[in-house]
């Protein structure tokens, strides 16, 4: 189970390195973002416990804490000022969740509605006044 699960890492992570690739090779056509979020972690075998589902409550740390991943265009980051470092600065102390991802992915692509909610936005604390 767990060289399957291994496998399945390294193929997401091959999946995102091209994702990435393509999108950097577009750069002098379009403003480019990618955001990747998994929706569950996984068990694999500590205090007996294995895959995934359980009750968030009970549910072990390797259930509840996943990856997530962003990266911007140099070109993004400028055209609607984002500071990288604040990002990478804020990722190392802060708890995003996937209930993060809603109002970030709007903040993401500009959408404007009664619905974002900048405080979930974590982009937010990022964003140069102005």
């Amino acid at each position: 189970m767990t060289n399957t699960y291994d496998n399945t890492i390294l193929y997401v992570d091959y999946v995102v390195d091209k994702a990435i690739k393509l999108l950097q090779s577009k750069q002098d056509k379009f403003t480019t973002s990618l955001v990747y979020l998994s929706d569950h972690g996984e068990s694999l075998g500590e205090d007996g416990v294995y895959l995934h589902g359980l009750p968030y409550s009970i549910a072990p740390d390797t259930q509840k804490h996943v990856p997530m991943a962003l990266w911007l265009s140099a070109d993004y980051q400028q055209r609607y000022g984002i500071s990288a470092h604040c990002l990478q600065q804020r990722a190392q102390k802060e708890n995003y969740s996937q209930d993060n991802l809603f109002s970030t992915l709007l903040g993401l692509l500009g959408v404007s509605t009664r619905e974002y909610q900048a405080a979930d936005d974590i982009l937010t604390p990022c964003r140069e006044a102005g």
